[in-house]
């Protein structure tokens, strides 16, 4: 059984950071993409970053890139963002997804798996 545990949220002022984790156990991820995504009250989800678990080349979305990193530790099986300079349209909850290498897509669409979510808040 496939299980992807996130933590690490929580409220923050603008301009500070976070660093998310993502527990992934139940399979050999290094044939997969790690990915997180957000959704904003009243927003569709969207795709925040990703990474290649075998090779670590990571992806990241406009609205994030130069503050927030995404990386990987593959003796713990453990998936991170380290989110910077946060703003408050950052507010969201964040989830961790995997979906297999071989669909080449950072879509929703393209994940298998979805972790429950953590909340972060950004106060202005």
């Amino acid at each position: 059984q496939v299980q992807l545990v996130e933590s690490g949220g929580g409220l923050v002022q603008a301009g500070g950071s976070l660093r998310l984790s993502c527990a992934a156990s139940g399979r050999t991820f290094s044939v997969y993409r790690m990915t997180w995504f957000r959704q904003a009250p009243g927003k569709e989800r969207e795709f925040v970053a990703g990474i290649v678990w075998r090779d670590g080349s990571t992806y990241y979305a406009d609205s994030v890139k130069g503050r927030f990193t995404i990386s990987r530790d593959n003796a713990k099986n453990m998936v991170y963002l380290q989110m910077n300079s946060l703003k408050p349209e950052d507010t969201a909850v964040y989830y961790c997804a995997a979906g297999p290498t071989w669909r080449n897509t950072w879509s929703a669409g393209g994940m298998d798996y979805w972790g429950k979510g953590t909340l972060v808040t950004v106060s202005s």
